[in-house]
């Protein structure tokens, strides 16, 4: 699941480089939520590739705090309750877990159940890339980070945030 590269700025890279900064920043943040962030990206342009903006979005997610990643997951919904809110970042929650079946009860029923107690262990809603993955998958990979130690899963929340906000970054390169 990684976002597409080029050797060559594209057209997508090249409007990015060209928007006005308030605009950019906007878009940015509803790839990760987080100020920061966005602030790195957008001040690092020009970007002369589509490799040099993922380096960059990487290098700027990687330095993600504590206080970062749980603002950034109050923006992401729980995985099975499909985001009803406005704006690009709920639109795209929608589409990243359209692999959870709304009409599968049984799935539903267990991962409100395992979200509950994932929640009550880490404090914070599960988080994972979603794009891609079928309800069961998403279901099964929840139950197997409720072994992790919470620092080790805030290294792993870490990380998706860091691969959701690669996969919108090409989302913004693309529109």
């Amino acid at each position: 699941m990684s976002a597409p590269s080029s050797t060559e700025a594209d057209p997508g890279l090249a409007k990015l480089n060209g928007l006005p900064r308030p605009e950019l920043i906007k878009q940015l943040l509803a790839c990760l939520d987080v100020q920061r962030w966005a602030d790195e990206i957008a001040d690092r342009r020009p970007y002369r590739s589509d490799d040099e903006l993922y380096e960059a979005a990487d290098r700027a997610a990687a330095e993600l705090t504590e206080e970062e990643i749980h603002a950034a997951l109050a923006a992401h919904p729980r995985i099975g309750q499909r985001s009803t809110g406005k704006g690009t970042s709920a639109s795209w929650s929608r589409s990243e877990q359209s692999g959870v079946d709304a009409d599968d009860t049984k799935l539903a029923v267990e991962l409100a159940e395992a979200n509950e107690e994932y929640e009550r262990r880490f404090g914070h809603v599960y988080l994972v890339c979603a794009s891609g993955r079928s309800g069961p998958e998403l279901l099964e990979i929840l139950r197997s980070r409720l072994d992790n130690d919470p620092t080790t899963e805030m290294r792993v929340v870490a990380d998706e945030l860091r691969k959701i906000a690669r996969l919108r970054l090409a989302r913004v390169i693309e529109a």
